[in-house]
């Protein structure tokens, strides 16, 4: 996808159980279940894929495929 600003908003699993939230700026913000900000952290897009490190310096990635984002195991939607 060319457009940057797609990307950033709520991404949600089915379940509604993992919801991250990617800002502006390269911060992203992360619930699980009820609790809310369970992570928080630093983000940075290279073409479809996308790298995250929290503030505790714990790191991980993902990719954009078709409007989806593939993180960690995990399947997660944009939020309309």
């Amino acid at each position: 996808m060319e457009n940057k600003e797609f990307y950033l908003g709520m991404w949600v699993t089915k379940d509604g159980y993992i919801r991250h939230e990617l800002l502006p700026g390269g911060r992203y913000d992360e619930a699980r279940g009820n609790r809310k900000s369970a992570y928080q952290g630093n983000y940075k897009m290279t073409g479809n894929h996308i790298d995250y490190k929290d503030d505790t310096g714990f790191t991980a990635d993902g990719d954009f495929k078709d409007g989806i984002l593939y993180h960690a195991g995990m399947i997660l939607y944009k939020e309309n």
